[in-house]
């Protein structure tokens, strides 16, 4: 038996890591709010595979331990004993299975102790499934002075649960009194410090004493292996003392605390999942009611504990019934939603085509004003070409102004002087006449003396007036000639001939012969002047005189300003 118990410490401790987080979990439970608890009873239950996977695993290393080579009755009978324990809240059948085994041994070896045994482990499993009748006949069978003084306590419990799942199956009280008479039988004989004991004295003083009954079941809290099949009884018995009390918190968290045990133990006999389902339904929440009650059939279903099943089923059929109602209610609200989010999609798909074609004539119209603004722009540079060709013309008014008002005041001055030396010529050449000098007279009349004075008289005036207007003009003009080619004046002259052409061209003086007629030569030695200039020049011949007419605009501007 102590090897057995060494091999399956082993399998024990493979399976241990799946829960760890779960016992983590149920170690802060005290100070962990009811929705952290169901958070922690919602991922159990969802690895509630797992849990059953991890038992069936832990329950094929014990059987393993049957293909010993010459294994004995003795160890054959202590390995079918542990697979009982293992599928006694399991599974039944297989239970059953492995208790019969073991009546054949104690049978063919005639060993009283093991046949008592086996037979009240059969009762006890025949009331879990409810073949009743059977196990009472196995009970009234046995002889209670005969049996060895180990095996009361166990022949009592099977009477009190023949009696307590007989109760549940059929809805009845009237076996309450039987049910008393053997626990109190019971009760006698169990060890006072033992869990049973003091869980079934917590149980009698229930409803007579609440007092009593919370200081055992706290001490047993404190004292039981956490998430271990007794905590999951603790835990139920705190739970039915605090519904007793109308304390519904305190109850639903040690419901919860006994249904995660029982789902981390693969505890099949789960009635704290029931009344968690009917506290779900109380408060409403089909969903937890019908998830929680599933679990609670699949449970029995799988196992073969049918003592609650009657009143499970009835309880799922209602809760079945509401759930497919909300169900029904939840689809025909969501078919609601759906037509009402097809409409209102088919409005946003409608205001996504007026946006997407506003954005177009924006867009549209974004381009027209850009191409508007390079039309403006250019036009601007139009106008603003126009408006420099203006202010050159104006310049040129402005200059042309400002020669005409020179040249008039110098006229005037030039035409009084002239007629004045001409009314002295007047008088001396009328005094020769009439003193009768008539060789004098000729001689005058004959002489370019006079005329040739006027004349540098007049290109003096002109050099000096056309100076004044443009006092930069002579370096400026030999700018535009080449090195060596550049024009170099007399002492004390102020022009020359070729100056002086140019002069009258930039007083817009274009005309050739006015030039010959003004500068008293002919009109191809004024185009000699011109065409041995234009070759001397640096710039391109065709502009050189378009540029001699620039010569003088930005100082005379400055000047005017």
């Amino acid at each position: 038996m102590i090897f057995l118990i060494g091999r399956m410490k082993i399998s024990f401790l493979k399976c241990c890591l799946l829960c760890l987080i779960s016992n983590w979990v149920l170690v802060v439970y005290a100070d962990n709010t009811l929705k952290d608890l169901t958070d922690s009873l919602d991922f159990v239950l969802s690895h509630k595979q797992e849990y059953v996977v991890e038992k069936e695993k832990r329950i094929e290393q014990i059987k393993k331990m049957l293909d010993e080579h010459d294994i004995s009755s003795v160890r054959k009978y202590e390995i079918h004993s542990a697979l009982y324990s293992e599928y006694k809240k399991f599974n039944i059948d297989s239970a059953l299975y492995y208790v019969n085994r073991n009546l054949q041994i104690a049978l063919s070896r005639n060993v009283s102790y093991w046949e008592y045994e086996s037979e009240l482990r059969l009762t006890l499993l025949y009331s879990m499934c409810g073949m009743y009748r059977e196990a009472e006949n196995i009970l009234k069978e046995i002889n209670s002075q005969a049996l060895p003084k180990r095996l009361l306590p166990e022949y009592y419990n099977a009477y009190c649960r023949f009696f307590e799942y007989y109760a549940a199956s059929v809805s009845r009280d009237q076996y309450t009194t039987q049910y008393r008479l053997y626990e109190d039988s019971l009760l006698s004989v169990l060890d006072t410090a033992s869990f049973d004991y003091k869980s079934r004295m917590a149980s009698r003083y229930f409803g007579v004493d609440n007092s009593k009954t919370e200081k055992i079941l706290g001490d047993l809290l404190m004292t039981t292996n956490l998430g271990s099949p007794d905590y999951a009884i603790v835990t139920h018995a705190l739970a039915s003392l605090n519904q007793a009390r109308g304390n519904a918190m305190e109850e639903k968290k040690y419901f919860i605390l006994s249904a995660i045990s029982d789902l981390q133990n693969a505890t099949r006999e789960n009635a704290s999942m029931q009344n968690l389902a009917e506290i779900a339904y109380k408060e409403n929440d089909l969903g937890n009611a019908f998830k929680f009650t599933q679990s609670a059939i699949d449970d029995a279903i799988a196992s073969g504990i049918s003592f609650r099943v009657a009143r499970m089923y009835k309880f799922y059929s209602i809760i079945s019934a509401n759930y497919q109602a909300k169900e029904a209610k939840v689809k025909s609200d969501l078919m609601n939603y759906f037509i009402m989010i097809c409409v209102f999609s088919g409005f946003l798909v409608l205001l996504v085509i007026y946006i997407y074609l506003q954005w177009k004539k924006i867009s549209r119209i974004k381009e027209e004003l850009s191409d508007s603004n390079v039309k403006f722009q250019k036009l601007n540079e139009t106008l603003h070409n126009v408006n420099e060709l203006l202010n050159e013309k104006n310049t040129q008014l402005v200059e042309v102004n400002h020669i005409k008002e020179q040249y008039i005041a110098q006229f005037f001055n030039m035409c009084s002087d002239y007629i004045g030396k001409m009314e002295n010529y007047q008088r001396t050449l009328y005094k020769l006449a009439i003193n009768k000098h008539y060789e004098e007279l000729i001689k005058s009349l004959k002489s370019t003396a006079t005329v040739d004075s006027e004349l540098n008289v007049l290109y003096g005036h002109f050099d000096s007036i056309f100076l004044s207007l443009y006092p930069t003009f002579v370096p400026d003009f030999n700018a535009l000639l080449m090195d060596g080619e550049k024009v170099t004046l007399r002492q004390g002259n102020l022009f020359n001939t070729e100056l002086r052409i140019y002069a009258l061209l930039r007083l817009g003086i274009t005309d050739t012969g006015k030039i010959a007629s003004f500068l008293r030569c002919s009109m191809s030695t004024i185009y000699n002047y011109r065409t041995k200039m234009r070759n001397k020049a640096i710039v391109d011949k065709e502009s050189f005189e378009q540029r001699v007419m620039h010569i003088g605009e930005v100082h005379q501007l400055s000047e005017r300003d």
